[in-house]
């Protein structure tokens, strides 16, 4: 999937206001964020970050689905998150 054109400023905006709401995120809109990037091939080392540890605080209440596009995702894009695998 690619968007046709590139919008770098608009990734960038909504990774930065996803960051700056992350605790709020449930577990599904966790996983959708980080898939959503990682299927558009755009990369967001922060967002990544930040959303692997809030995951990891509730990785119990990840569905089956959700746990399997949160890991695609990560590998997808490279993204290291060691502590939220071990989690």
């Amino acid at each position: 999937a690619t968007l046709g054109a590139p919008a770098p400023q608009l990734f960038e905006a909504i990774a930065h206001e996803s960051e700056l709401r992350i605790g709020r995120f449930k577990p599904k809109e966790l996983a959708n964020t980080v898939w959503a990037f990682a299927t558009l091939d755009v990369p967001a080392p922060q967002l990544f970050d930040a959303i692997a540890r809030e995951s990891e605080q509730h990785i119990g209440n990840f569905k089956t689905q959700g746990l399997a596009n949160t890991a695609w995702a990560f590998a997808t894009l490279g993204a290291p998150a060691p502590q939220l695998f071990e989690a």
